[in-house]
């Protein structure tokens, strides 16, 4: 087993049987031994009662916990809040993110991007969190340019971050860039890859051209000749991610941080393949 750090997400579940299900996935994705358990948070906080309560119950269980908390739709009162309820849970890390809007509403909030947000948390709280942040390898969706994407995460980070979770990629050549570009503009902070297992190509295909991320032109193509033939679509994407997950280790990545859509069984497969479990 090597010292490579995990660290998996889950979204909030909506029903009763979405939390007994997660509950059984996290048990399972528990003897990986991640650092932590990340819960993401919807538009405007649109989850969060859904997300503190699944916070809570990951703290209980013995595993650390890290809530997304965006900002955009947000108040400082309501953010001071927030950010009390997790301290009083016992909470020690945060993901703090700009996020988006819920469709229909049009007020931003007291905060406009994820840098103002971190330097709130640290005014309010100090040292109280470790605070994540995110990056765009293949580049925010929303930047007007490369160079404005990278000023925008050099803010992020001199506000006061202690790492960064990216945005789910398959070119690895892109995070790779990504880190020279940043520590060149003097940013040291580590930069975790996020990894996407690959369970179905179709809806992996929708949600990768809905938020910009590039699946290469060879695994398009190998993907689309399985067709329908799901077992061999879920062999040929272990495959894939574990040889890329085994590229970034031996270039120095810190970490993984996989992206498990509240299911266990193929972060756990790629974590034995790469002798992580």
């Amino acid at each position: 087993m090597n010292d490579t750090e995990l660290s998996i997400e889950f979204f909030p579940p909506q029903t009763e049987e979405g939390a007994e299900k997660l509950r059984a996935v996290r048990a399972r994705l528990a003897e990986l031994r991640p650092s932590f358990f990340s819960v993401t948070y919807g538009a405007g906080g649109s989850t969060r009662e859904r997300t503190f309560a699944t916070v809570k119950e990951i703290a209980a269980s013995g595993s650390e916990a890290a809530p997304h908390l965006s900002c955009i739709g947000s108040t400082r009162d309501s953010i001071r809040a927030i950010l009390a309820e997790y301290a009083e849970a016992g909470i020690k890390r945060i993901v703090a993110l700009r996020g988006d809007l819920p469709s229909g509403v049009g007020d931003a909030g007291e905060f406009r991007y994820a840098n103002e947000l971190v330097a709130f948390i640290r005014a309010e709280t100090g040292q109280r969190f470790r605070i994540e942040i995110a990056a765009y390898p293949e580049w925010h969706p929303q930047a007007r340019s490369p160079k404005d994407d990278l000023l925008a995460f050099k803010r992020k980070a001199e506000a006061g971050a202690d790492s960064a979770i990216t945005q789910y990629f398959y070119n690895i050549d892109a995070y790779l860039h990504f880190v020279d570009a940043v520590r060149g503009m003097g940013v040291d902070i580590p930069i975790i890859p996020g990894i996407m297992p690959i369970a179905s190509f179709s809806k992996l295909a929708r949600f990768s051209d809905a938020c910009g991320t590039e699946i290469p032109r060879w695994m398009r193509k190998k993907f689309e000749a399985f067709g329908d033939d799901s077992e061999s679509i879920r062999a040929f994407g272990l495959d894939v991610v574990t040889a890329m997950c085994e590229k970034l280790i031996a270039s120095g990545a810190p970490g993984l941080h996989f992206y498990s859509m509240n299911q266990s069984a193929l972060t756990t497969e790629i974590c034995q393949r790469l002798k992580l479990a």
